[in-house]
């Protein structure tokens, strides 16, 4: 870390924390930093919003197989796959549903415009240098999509000076292949970072009873590019770009078989896609002079896939895309008070082999954020107008008011609206859409306590409340509808700790999501999770352990069909043999546990999604000095 920007961390506030032209690339290697909450760098515990952020030591030290294994330890987040690694994620932040929370990587919307899944296990967790975690409404910086929350993935950066080279080999079961590498450097004015990756399974069967032709193994490979350059021109002009590109193939077992429409039968399947998720950004950083610093963004991002039938000649296509320009000024106005103003604007367009009666849609906004910070409290107020090209106007406001009981404590109280335009697939997919579908809309109220126990123990917790109107569900006539509102109350809590040598972080998450017409609990949302890391460095050797705990759900919305509560052991170890040569192994669900996070029905009887059981993985990470 640059010593003038450890200080600059304890001393200033948040809006002055962009001293010089790369010090926002050296905060994506800082724990105690958040990007996200406002699009600029500021204090983890300045933010109004609950966060939780993985930094590059984080992510090597957990080696997590995925985006999805780091989600899953945040504290009110629940991820629910439909079976084992490479599988499509359901995503519910705080009860709310995938489609209702924003993925970002590097600034940009990722997320698939006709379904709303963010692709999020397509993304290759080598090529990641950050992920940011909010939890809650951040929709007066982000508009639509931000009602659970926010998710923002920021790709590998390149070091300060120099060289520095990469290369990273592993080997598991289920024949998983991993092979990356990479190089970073920079000077003075100059950085980048270039990253290639391979991942390779020949997967696990994730399907029970079913067609026979389902009973095969659902192998999956996944190939990744990025790239990360930026120049400082002097200390108040910085430009850049990022790119991530990931691409593959994916088999995975169709249970409900495909449809033939001239026998009217079910045929078996054995289907398989090509995919590719992609984000481009490239942006102008300036400084116009100390108390105004504006930057602008243009970003592309694409979701391409097609799905074949080795079985059949059954071919389809469904491409998204989405442009998008962000423009924001960050402007202190004395001491005490700060804005944010800007403005955004995106289209989606859709190619597809499924005809759409609508292939794209414009949003354009503008925001406004003020921020008071005085000695005995402080407030942060903001409002955001969306014009929608099909929605029109729609206005989110969002207030937050922290209160400093001591130097150790904080109170905060946060009330925030919020809405979520419906899908492609919500409007116009043929015989199974509405259009005349209205946006979902929500109000949220939060009340934080974040508690510095000690030098070495952190507490952060929430109460939290959300209620949503016009909710999207899928009626008996198998169109969506907007005939449900929901009741989500919650409580989270994560302890940090180091004791007796050993790093502790504790996250625990209670809710109660409910529809409020039927009184039924929403969907695949567990109530009750728990998640415990541990881990301890001796010298050359790490050692770790993690510990979820997930209670029962159901599968559906009439809590029909119940999914089981589990439980997942894993262990970790790392061996630095010196400088350059590091040795890693895991053991994941140690126990061997199975269970399922989604059930499908087959021939009138229910089944569950096969999750992975034991699994392990054996690397090897060599980073040669220049």
């Amino acid at each position: 870390m640059k010593p003038h920007l450890a200080l600059s961390l304890s001393l200033l506030p948040a809006t002055n924390l962009l001293a010089d032209t790369f010090e926002r690339d050296q905060a994506l290697k800082l724990p105690d930093v958040v990007i996200s909450a406002n699009r600029q760098v500021e204090a983890r515990n300045d933010s109004s919003a609950a966060n939780t952020v993985f930094t590059r030591d984080d992510i090597e030290r957990l080696q997590p197989a995925s985006v999805t294994d780091l989600l899953s330890r945040v504290p009110g987040v629940q991820v629910a796959p439909l079976g084992g690694r490479g599988s499509l994620p359901g995503i519910y932040i705080r009860g709310t549903k995938s489609a209702q929370s924003l993925v970002l990587v590097d600034g940009q919307r990722i997320g698939n415009s006709t379904s709303g899944d963010s692709n999020l296990q397509r993304l290759n967790i080598n090529q990641i240098e950050r992920v940011e975690v909010l939890r809650g409404s951040r929709s007066v910086i982000y508009g639509a999509d931000a009602v659970g929350g926010v998710i923002q993935i920021f790709t590998r950066r390149g070091n300060e000076q120099g060289l520095q080279p990469r290369l990273h080999l592993g080997f598991g079961s289920h024949q998983t292949w991993e092979r990356s590498l990479g190089l970073s450097g920079g000077d003075d004015r100059t950085r980048f970072n270039l990253g290639a990756s391979l991942d390779e399974s020949d997967g696990t069967n994730r399907t029970h009873e079913s067609y026979a032709s389902d009973r095969d193994l659902d192998a999956n490979r996944n190939q990744s590019l990025s790239l990360s350059l930026s120049h400082g021109f002097n200390d108040d002009l910085e430009v850049g770009l990022n790119l991530l590109d990931n691409r593959g193939k994916s088999e995975y077992d169709n249970p409900f078989g495909r449809f033939d429409p001239n026998t009217f039968e079910s045929l078996p399947q054995q289907p398989y896609s090509d995919f590719a998720v992609s984000s481009f950004s490239t942006y102008v950083d300036g400084r116009i002079n100390e108390a105004w610093k504006s930057r602008l963004e243009l970003g592309h991002s694409e979701n391409r896939e097609k799905t074949f039938d080795k079985l059949s000649d059954v071919r389809e296509v469904f491409n998204t895309y989405r442009d998008s320009l962000t423009w924001q000024n960050d402007v202190t106005l004395d001491d005490r008070n700060s804005l944010i103003v800007g403005g955004d604007w995106y289209e989606d367009r859709i190619n597809s082999s499924t005809p759409y009666d609508e292939d794209s849609r414009w949003n354009r906004a503008a925001f406004i954020q003020h921020r008071f910070r005085g000695e005995t409290f402080s407030t942060e107020l903001g409002v955001r107008r969306d014009q929608n090209q099909q929605f029109g106007a729609r206005n989110s406001w969002s207030g937050t008011f922290t209160l400093p009981v001591n130097p150790d404590n904080d109170v905060l109280l946060t009330y925030s609206e919020s809405f979520r335009a419906p899908t492609f697939n919500d409007l116009y997919y043929p015989d199974f859409s509405n259009p005349d579908l209205a946006p979902e809309t929500a109000k949220s109220y939060e009340l934080q306590w974040r508690n510095q126990l000690s030098d070495s123990a952190r507490l952060e917790a929430s109460l939290y409340r959300t209620d949503l109107e016009d909710a999207i569900i899928f009626g008996s006539n198998s169109r969506p509808q907007n005939v449900a509102s929901a009741r989500i109350n919650g409580f989270e809590a994560a302890l940090s700790q180091e004791l007796f040598g050993w790093q502790s972080n504790l996250g625990l998450a209670i809710i109660d999501p409910r529809d409020r017409d039927s009184g039924h609990t929403l969907a695949r949302r567990a109530r009750r999770t728990l998640s415990l890391d541990l881990d301890r460095q001796f010298d050359r050797l790490s050692l770790g352990a993690t510990w979820q705990a997930v209670s029962n759900s159901y599968d559906d919305e009439n809590n029909r069909n119940a999914l089981g509560g589990y439980a997942l052991l894993g262990l970790r170890g790392s061996w630095a043999l010196n400088r350059e040569v590091k040795l890693e192994m895991k053991v994941d669900n140690l126990l061997d546990k199975g269970y399922s996070r989604a059930l499908y029905s087959h021939e009138g009887g229910q089944y569950g999604y096969r999750e992975e059981g034991r699994a392990w993985l054996f690397g090897v990470t060599w980073t040669p000095e220049l």
